[in-house]
Parts: C-alpha cells; sequence; structure tokens
C-alpha cells in the first residue's frame, strides 16, 4: 500500500530524529519528486545538508521552504543562520528585517543579529578618523567633511557612518539626488540602522516625495520605537499628506517619549492649527517656548495662532520676538506686516512688509499683502504696482486678482475691477470673496441684476456661515408664484439693513397669501405700524428645522434681487416708514423750545470703526464748515461715543449739539424715527439714522467716501429723500461739507422766509 506524502514525512522525521541521515535524506527526496515545493521536506533536507556543512546547497533548499510558508519561524531561523555561515551579510540582515515584520520572537533572532553585523571585513576607520569626520560635520564645515567622507567610503566600503555623514553632507548643500544615491547605499549596507533610515527620510521630504518619506520615517521608528526625532518628523509628513489624525498621534507619541522636546511640541502646534483647535495649537506653541525660549520658529507660529484667535497684541509680541532672535526670519516679518495691518497701524505694517521683501525681493503672498496695506493707506498706484507685480510672479494667485479687484474699484476703474474679479474666479470658480466683491463692482456699474445675483456668494463668506437659517422649506428664487402662499422674511444683518429692505415689504405683500418678517425686537413697532398687512415678529432660530408655518422663505438681503430691476427704479422711492404720530409732535414742541428753525440732525461715526472703515468717517473737526453755521439748532442723533465730541465742538466752535439723555437712541428705534420725522434735515455719514430719516421722509445729507458702493447704489433707490455728497478717494472733506453747507442754508432761507422773517 502506498504511502501518503504526510505518512512518508511522518517517517523522514523520524528517521532524522533517530540519527539516521540517509534514509530520511531518501525519504525527503522521495517527497519532493511529488510535490518538488513542499516546505518541511524542503526544509529538513536543508538541515542534513547544514550537518555535513553543505551550506550552498541547503541555502536553496531553505528558500523554497520559506516561500512556501512563511508563517513557520523555525524556516525563517535556518534560513538566516545559512546566510551567516556562507557570509552574505546582506542577505542576512533583510531577511532578519523581514522576520521582524512577521512579528517572531526577536530574542529568539538575537544570536543571529548578532552574527550579522560580523563585518565581512575587519578593517574600518579610526576612532580618530571618525571623530575628524563628525566634528567638521557637526561644525558645518562641510566641504573638510564630505572630502573625508568620500575618503573613508572608498577604503571601507561596508562601513556605514562614512556614508551615512556623506549622505547629511549632501543633503545640507542641497545635492538632494546624490544625497537620496547615497542614502540607498547606507541602507543597503546597514538596513537595521534605524537613523540611516530616518535620513533617507529626510532626503526624501526635501525631494517632496512625502508617500516615501513617510515609510522611511515608519521604518525608522519600527527598528526603534522611541525614535523622537522621526516620530515628530513622521507626524510633520502626515500633515503635508493631509492625514492629520495620524500626524498628531505620531507627535503625541513623540511627546510621550519625551515630553521636553520642545520641536514635537511645536510640530504638533501645526497640525493641531490645520485640525483648526486653535486654542491647543496656541498652548503647544508656548510649550514649546517654554522649553527652549529662543525656539524662533514657534514665536512665529504662536504669533499667527494669535492673529487668528484674534489676540493682536500678543501676535504682534511673539512675531516681533522673533524677529529680535532673528533679524533676517522672512516669515516673521512678512507676518508681522500682516498682524500690525489688522491693528490698523498701516505704517508699521508697510515698514515690516518691506523687510520681508528685503529677504524674499520675488516673494509674491508678501507683494500681494503689501499692496493691501498701501491701498488701505490711500497710496493706489503703489498698490496697484505691487498687486500686478504679485501676479507676475503667480499668474495663478486668485487671492491678488481679488485684491487688485478691489484697488481698481477705489480707483474707480469699474471695468478693470469687474475684469480682474472675473479673473479671481476663473483661477478659483468657488472664491466667495472675489464673488463678493465682484457684486459690488457690478452694481456700481449700473449692472443690477449681474450685481445682484452675485451677492448671493455672501452666504459662502465664512462671516456669514453662522448666519444662514436652515429650514424644511424652499428659498424662494422669484419664479414659484406667491398666490395663496406663505412667505417668511428673515434679517440676516443690522437693523439699518433691515430698515433698508423693508422697503421691499408692500411688494411683497402684494403677491403672497400671508407676509411673515422675523427681525430684531426693537424694530417691531416701527414696521408693524408701517405695514399693517405683514406680520412682524422677533428672530427665533430655535425650531428653524421643525417649522411648518410657512411654504416659502428668504433672506432680507435678496429683497432687492427679485423687486428692483434697474437702478433708480425702486417702486416705493417715498416715504416707507410710519412714525408714531403722538411721539412726532412730542418732538416738534420740544424741539420748538430749544430754539430757531431748521432743526439739523447730526451723526458722523459708526460703532463700529475699525481702521479700514475709518475712511467713512471724518473726524469731528471736518463738519465745522456745518456745525457753524448762525440761525439753525442741531440734535445728537449719534448713539454712542458722542459726548467728548459734542465737548469739543462746544470749546472749539462754541456751538451747542443738544442732545437728549433721556432717549435711548440705541435701543428705542421708534422714537428714534419719531425724531427724525420732526426734524427739517439730518445731515449723516454711512450710518444707521440716515435709514431712519430718509425712510420717513426728512432731507437726508450724506457724506459719503466714493467708493462706498452698497450704500450709494442701493440707498438711492430706497428713498428719493437722499442726496449723496461724495469725498473722491482721499481728497479732504472740505468739497464734501461745502455742499452740504450751502443746501443747510437753502434750506435757513426758506424757513426764515416762511417765518416772514426775511
Amino acid at each position: 500500500m502506498e504511502l501518503s506524502i504526510e505518512q512518508a514525512l511522518h517517517q523522514g522525521v523520524a528517521a532524522h530524529n533517530s540519527g539516521n541521515l540517509q534514509e530520511a535524506k531518501l525519504i525527503y527526496q522521495a517527497i519532493l519528486q511529488s510535490d518538488p515545493k513542499h516546505p518541511d521536506a524542503n526544509h529538513n533536507l536543508g538541515l542534513i545538508a547544514i550537518s555535513v556543512d553543505q551550506i550552498a546547497l541547503a541555502l536553496p533548499l531553505f528558500k523554497t521552504a520559506l516561500d512556501g510558508n512563511p508563517s513557520i519561524e523555525r524556516f525563517w531561523i535556518s534560513y538566516i543562520d545559512a546566510l551567516v555561515k556562507d557570509n552574505q551579510l546582506k542577505g542576512a540582515k533583510q531577511a532578519i528585517r523581514k522576520a521582524k515584520k512577521k512579528g517572531f520572537n526577536v530574542k529568539k533572532l538575537g544570536a543571529l543579529v548578532a552574527k550579522s553585523k560580523v563585518k565581512a571585513d575587519t578593517k574600518e576607520p579610526s576612532k580618530d578618523q571618525l571623530s575628524g569626520l563628525l566634528h567638521h560635520y557637526q561644525n558645518g564645515r562641510y566641504h573638510d567633511a564630505e572630502k573625508l567622507a568620500r575618503a573613508l567610503c572608498i577604503q571601507f566600503p561596508s562601513h556605514n557612518f562614512s556614508w551615512k555623514i556623506l549622505g547629511a553632507v549632501l543633503k545640507e548643500t542641497d545635492r538632494l539626488s546624490e544625497a537620496l544615491l547615497t542614502g540607498k547605499k547606507t541602507i543597503e549596507i546597514a538596513p537595521d540602522d534605524a537613523e540611516a533610515h530616518f535620513n533617507f527620510g529626510n532626503t526624501l521630504k526635501e525631494l517632496d516625495r512625502l508617500e516615501q518619506a513617510a515609510a522611511s520615517y515608519t521604518e525608522a521608528i519600527v527598528l526603534k520605537s522611541d525614535f523622537v526625532e522621526a516620530l515628530s518628523n513622521l507626524g510633520n509628513v502626515l500633515k503635508e499628506l493631509g492625514r492629520l489624525d495620524e500626524s498628531e498621534q505620531s507627535l503625541r507619541q513623540a511627546i510621550a517619549v519625551k515630553a521636553d522636546y520642545a520641536e514635537a511640541h511645536n510640530n504638533l502646534g501645526n497640525t493641531l492649527a490645520e485640525l483648526g483647535r486653535l486654542e491647543l495649537a496656541e498652548a503647544s506653541y508656548k510649550q514649546a517656548i517654554v522649553l527652549k525660549s529662543d525656539f524662533v520658529e514657534a514665536h512665529n507660529n504662536l504669533g499667527n495662532i494669535c492673529r487668528k484667535l484674534g489676540k493682536l497684541e500678543q501676535s504682534e509680541a511673539s512675531l516681533r520676538q522673533a524677529t529680535v532672535l532673528k533679524d533676517d526670519y522672512f516669515e516673521a516679518h512678512s507676518n508681522l506686516g500682516v498682524t500690525l495691518k489688522e491693528l490698523g497701524r498701516l505704517e508699521e505694517s508697510e515698514a515690516s512688509l518691506r523687510q520681508a521683501l528685503a529677504v524674499k525681493p520675488d516673494h509674491a503672498e508678501v507683494h500681494s499683502n503689501l499692496g493691501i496695506t498701501l491701498k488701505e493707506l490711500g497710496r493706489y498706484d503703489e498698490a496697484e504696482t505691487n498687486l500686478r507685480q504679485a501676479i507676475v510672479l503667480k499668474p495663478d494667485f486668485a487671492e491678488a486678482q481679488n485684491n487688485l479687484g478691489n484697488t481698481l474699484q477705489e480707483l474707480g476703474r469699474l471695468d478693470e475691477a469687474e475684469a480682474s474679479y472675473k479673473r479671481a474666479i476663473a483661477l478659483q470658480p468657488d472664491y466667495a470673496e472675489a464673488h463678493h466683491s465682484l457684486s459690488f463692482t457690478l452694481v456700481k456699474s449700473g449692472k443690477l441684476k449681474e450685481g445682484l445675483d452675485e451677492y448671493e456668494w455672501r452666504w459662502k463668506l465664512a462671516k456669514n456661515v453662522s448666519k444662514n437659517r436652515i429650514f424644511p422649506q424652499p428659498l424662494w428664487d422669484g419664479s414659484q408664484s406667491l398666490k395663496g402662499k406663505r412667505i417668511l422674511l428673515w434679517c440676516e444683518q443690522g437693523i439699518g439693513d433691515t430698515i433698508n429692505w423693508s422697503s421691499c415689504l408692500s411688494l411683497v405683500a402684494a403677491q403672497a397669501e400671508h407676509t411673515v418678517v422675523e427681525c430684531q425686537e426693537k424694530l417691531i413697532p416701527l414696521l408693524a405700524r408701517s405695514f399693517p398687512n405683514v406680520e412682524i415678529k422677533p428672530e427665533n432660530r430655535s425650531s428653524d428645522s421643525q417649522r411648518d408655518d410657512f411654504d416659502f422663505h428668504l433672506p432680507m438681503g435678496s429683497l432687492y434681487r427679485h423687486f428692483i430691476q434697474k437702478i433708480g427704479q425702486n417702486p416705493n422711492v417715498d416715504a416707507y416708514l410710519v412714525p408714531d404720530p403722538v411721539r412726532v409732535n412730542f418732538w416738534r414742541e420740544r424741539l420748538n423750545s430749544l430754539g430757531k428753525a431748521p432743526f439739523i440732525g447730526v451723526s458722523w461715526k459708526s460703532s463700529v470703526v475699525n481702521p479700514f472703515r475709518q475712511k467713512h468717517y471724518p473726524p469731528i473737526s471736518e463738519w465745522y464748515s456745518v456745525l457753524s453755521i448762525s440761525d439753525v439748532t442741531f440734535i445728537n442723533l449719534q448713539y454712542v461715543d458722542f459726548a467728548d465730541d459734542l465737548t469739543k465742538i462746544q470749546n472749539d466752535i462754541g456751538v451747542k449739539v443738544h442732545n437728549f439723555d433721556d432717549l435711548d437712541q440705541y435701543n428705542d428705534v421708534d422714537d428714534v424715527t419719531a425724531l427724525c420725522a420732526a426734524l427739517d434735515m439730518v445731515v449723516s455719514t454711512k450710518v444707521t439714522p440716515l435709514i431712519f430719516s430718509s425712510g420717513v421722509g426728512t432731507s437726508t445729507k450724506i457724506a459719503n467716501w466714493r467708493q462706498s458702493v452698497w450704500n450709494n447704489v442701493i440707498t438711492n433707490p430706497v428713498s428719493s429723500f437722499v442726496d449723496m455728497f461724495e469725498r473722491n478717494t482721499w481728497e479732504p472733506w472740505d468739497n464734501v461739507f461745502q455742499l452740504i453747507a450751502e443746501d443747510i442754508f437753502k434750506l435757513k432761507n426758506k424757513t426764515l422766509h416762511s417765518n416772514g422773517e426775511l
């Protein structure tokens, strides 16, 4: 009866164990005739060959066994042992690495590892040679280090340290292709050298071969689990690959190994910043600086994160410290310029950005940022030059195209501005800021429909995302009939905008079965009186996802898009706000008790005045040509930060601007509107009171920055009671206030004539 292969193998093993090697050999060979790749038969036959010192015969047998079943640990041990005995050290080391990756017991392989490290050539560099080589490299004498390393590599080709230093020198001197080849050679000589894999990863990273770099760092960590530099660099590479969670994990592992490793804390901060966890990033940068006070990169990074958190003073302090530590630190000068711009210190911003350009004259982003700063300084020609230079340096620079559009818009070159915005959008179709800016230029150019369509991009701006409301019902797009339907209109911006847009409410109500407006609570009395056929309610976002009390909804900022077809053709240009008649009479009587008519309300600045809005609001001293007109009674409509200005007016020109302490001008909108209705004229900059006064039909004069596109174009159609007096870019305000003064003189003379005083 013929035996099965397994039965034959059992007999062969029995003969082998009893020392009958010839019989075992014959059985194993018989098995291989039937199954040439049988793992156990090949392995055991190899053992017999080893026992009689036939290493060359044993090696292919062990290799076949291993290929057939690599999960057997003894196969690996036999194969590695044979390679070492055959002096195939490179192959032995590679096999050991593979075995380790399979998870086999490292202790069992320890003896073989020791054997594999025996030098094929007993010669190696002297201690003095190695010490000299390291000294040259550590002291930056790369020429000397390279010369000695190459000599040692020739004399001792299997000595990995010389190759390792040579690779490091080549990398430091930007010969990355050569460094890459040298790194490969180093790993071939010493595949278990974690540092060699680490250095190879560094070179790959410099070559932007990030996936391969990550693999090399990972290999270094497999060989040396507490290799903090490799863990940190792996975290950096994973961040650049967008694998942020893995990056964080690697960096936290580095810190767990070495809690005082400042570089890892800094790198962790970078990853946390990318993850949007800004406060944690800030803490990581601060810890890096605690551990290493002169860590210039950490100071720079801390400055950046503080700016993103709105901590501008702290941002400035950190960035300045970075420039103190390294006066030619390009990134710190550039970032400081941006922070100073946000602080409104434009001259200092310009100086910092120019320092950055002194280091890197051809840096597109800095030219763009400098252009923005120069625009805010009113130096438009220089701004345009820098922005165009940024585009030359980086033709696909969408942000620079957008900033150029902003500059051209301020220069009144609207066609060019439009073209620049559209180029930005062509480069980056989802560029919300460019679409939003384009909307203003198009409206200013008279392209109302196109401009208002672009204005819908406001919801893609980061600052507006949280303001949007999501309902089960569809957004009304103007095409759906509102007959028999209920529509909800909801406020999205400030009270001035809400009042302005409410000029369209009667038009909506004429189409819909029922119209509801949800707005700021303090506007409810005024709007409810002005639009009795519209339901006015306070804003309530708590149950948006469950609302079922309407069929369509629309943000109020979209009303013009559907109801104003052409500039100047709003059907509702007359007074559209209805003040409380009782309060109007009250205010008329109170005004008459103060002095002579005409009574003129004045408002000169916004509650939100940052450096970039300041150009819209002239200092109170610019108003003196108006306020010094005799036989006129001026009334304060400024609801914030006015006391010092009123005192200054009194002291400088002896004019009292009357203020009503018992009137809450910020909250009591209904009463403020009644006061505006009782006045003969209102003179204002671009602030909310002009909306109330023009809405009730009071003559309203606006001292306006020329490029105040939205209010300039949109306010006029809303009310025919507005006259706009425009300052041309950075020219003095004198001409604006002189023209307003002329209108006040006309009103004054008309009042005197009607009173019989002329």
